[in-house]
């Protein structure tokens, strides 16, 4: 074997992941509800600012915290906190998450945001049949890194659920 087959043919394919890496992993930001850890993956995360109090809006149901002027875009605020039956108190570890999801920026409150991970295919496990707080729906599945337990969300879906509050 030569030298030459040991090097790529240039630099910039060393660095590109294969089709088969890129499928086979997916980035979550991680963040806490209370006691449980949630991951969104991480392409719908726009940036993570500290909680200010938003501008409410009259007659919006309680978990629409109000609206923030985000450089020029109008940005709905939801407790994700109350949304799914939790109380949470405003303290220096609350984040607004800011997403863009469904062609629409929408802001979610949640106690701290813990990190950014990887999951291979087969750490996350089919989401459980189970009644809880959280439609099931909403759930992708359970990531399992060591002994971490990350529930899964679509916030995707979660976020252009009627139920959800946010209107078209």
């Amino acid at each position: 074997m030569s030298s030459n087959e040991l090097v790529p043919a240039s630099g910039a394919q060393a660095l590109q992941p294969t089709d088969q890496t890129r499928h086979d992993t997916q980035q979550f930001l991680t963040f806490r509800i209370g006691g449980e850890e949630y991951g969104i993956d991480i392409l719908r995360v726009q940036e993570i600012r500290s909680y200010e109090p938003p501008t409410r809006v009259a007659h919006s149901p309680s978990f629409i915290k109000g609206v923030v002027n985000l450089r020029g875009v109008i940005v709905p605020i939801v407790d994700l906190r109350m949304r799914l039956g939790q109380n949470g108190e405003y303290n220096a570890f609350t984040v607004v998450i800011v997403l863009n999801v469904a062609q629409r920026i929408v802001g979610v409150v949640v106690d701290s945001v813990s990190d950014v991970l990887e999951l291979k295919a087969e750490e996350i496990k089919p989401r459980p049949e189970v009644a809880a707080a959280l439609d099931a729906r909403f759930i992708t599945g359970l990531g399992k890194i060591g002994d971490r337990m990350l529930i899964l969300l679509d916030i995707d879906t979660m976020v252009v659920s009627p139920d959800f509050g946010l209107l078209d």
